[in-house]
């Protein structure tokens, strides 16, 4: 298949694919990764916004362990939901404006949400509630950002490149936060407690301007292609068509299984620290030295998805994630951890791109909002899930080791998965 401004091909079934040159591709990307990159920072239930939060609640308001915890699992509440707030993107056009309109009014229903948290006295009950409601604003902004992303890749010929800037610019902040979240906690220590978290909340009331300013000034190009209509005369019927569509089964299956790791959370955390001692300088370096190799990875899938069909990639991403966290079977030294951190991120990238590319290829016409968003949302399901049986098997049944091996079983059980994926889905590669 040749990449011309004037030629189309099937990619995806139901969908006429218009491939794009190279020049306009790297465009789209840029620009659709920019509002991507800005919300993985200021979303309130990760590193940059959750890490000095979680350190005010446990050393200002004396909070325990399970207090922290619970705070953590209900302020992330909204992102279960996500397939709902999709939903609700690719029925709903808010003043008619499409995904401006959802980026210009939930962007400042975010800013208005910081800015209160602000000022507000900062007791738990308030912080959760605060956190709650921004955590729903965000929810249908990045359903809109994502559901552009969907549809611009289905649309050109383009799901496996759109794959990796999405994962890019996710996997940036997850780099820099947990090192920029721990830098803003310790400049906050020597601040009164009513005013502590004031400069942390209007750091993220800033990043949301900024995502307001692209849903209003933002590339007319970009909207007009991120685009999708209902196929369905009423949400009842769209939802039906949805549940009646078998290919979004086995990727969102896959999802699942993915991001299942009973190891790579909490037990994870508690191995390091407590089984070989490492520092919590060493425990954040770890997981950066884990994000960072996943960035050249995501380079190499891209210059792969333009090549080679997406099945094959599929199956390499499968096999390759099998043992991913195998290293760590043989480490005993914070040193060694670091060294295993190297292999983990470097087997997981190809998965993580070309789970997200079936996503993007099995998601129903005029519903893209809706299945990346549900993608997402198992994101959450997945790990809380991973994390709570993980630390049973820490605790009770066999300790660190048994939590690898009940996450190697669950990525094996991806390849049971894969046939089932419909080869129309993953027939053809990028434009």
């Amino acid at each position: 298949m040749t990449a011309g401004a004037d030629s189309t091909v099937e990619e995806v079934p139901g969908v006429l694919a218009t491939p794009l040159p190279a020049a306009q591709r790297t465009w789209l990307l840029l620009g659709i990764g920019f509002p991507v990159l800005i919300i993985n920072f200021a979303a309130p239930y990760l590193q940059l916004i959750a890490l000095p939060l979680v350190f005010f609640l446990k050393n200002r308001l004396h909070q325990s362990p399970d207090q922290v915890a619970l705070f953590a699992f209900v302020a992330a509440a909204p992102t279960y939901l996500g397939g709902f707030f999709g939903f609700v993107r690719d029925r709903w056009n808010p003043f008619g404006r499409g995904d401006r309109g959802y980026l210009v009014v939930f962007g400042l229903a975010c800013v208005a949400g910081y800015a209160a948290l602000a000022f507000a006295p900062p007791t738990y009950a308030v912080l959760l509630i605060g956190g709650l409601f921004v955590g729903i604003f965000l929810q249908f902004v990045s359903a809109a950002v994502s559901g552009i992303a969907t549809a611009i890749g289905r649309r050109h010929a383009m799901s496996g490149q759109m794959s990796t800037g999405m994962n890019t610019a996710i996997i940036v902040p997850a780099v820099a936060c947990g090192w920029l979240g721990g830098l803003l906690a310790d400049s906050i220590e020597g601040l009164p407690a009513g005013q502590a978290l004031r400069p942390v909340f209007l750091i993220g009331a800033a990043l949301m301007v900024l995502v307001c300013a692209f849903g209003a000034f933002g590339p007319k190009r970009i909207y007009e292609d991120g685009r999708t209509e209902p196929e369905a005369i009423s949400p009842g019927r769209d939802f039906i068509r949805l549940l009646k569509y078998w290919p979004i089964y086995p990727a969102l299956l896959i999802q699942l299984l993915w991001q299942f790791a009973p190891g790579a959370g909490i037990a994870m955390q508690f191995h390091l620290s407590n089984d070989i001692h490492a520092s919590g300088a060493q425990v954040g370096l770890f997981y950066t030295i884990f994000y960072v190799g996943f960035i050249p990875m995501y380079g190499v899938y891209g210059w792969l998805a333009r090549r080679v069909a997406l099945r094959p990639l599929v199956w390499i991403g499968g096999v390759l994630a099998v043992p991913q966290m195998a290293s760590l079977l043989f480490i005993h030294s914070p040193t060694g951890a670091l060294w295993a951190a190297v292999p983990m991120g470097l087997l997981g990238g190809i998965g993580q791109a070309a789970f997200t590319d079936l996503t993007i290829r099995s998601s129903p016409k005029g519903l893209e909002g809706t299945m990346i968003m549900l993608f997402l949302a198992l994101y959450w399901i997945a790990l809380r899930g991973g994390d709570l049986w993980g630390a049973d098997l820490y605790q009770h049944h066999g300790g660190f080791n048994a939590t690898l091996w009940a996450t190697i079983a669950v990525y094996a059980a991806i390849l049971l998965v894969i046939p089932f994926v419909p080869k129309r889905i993953t027939a053809g590669h990028d434009a």
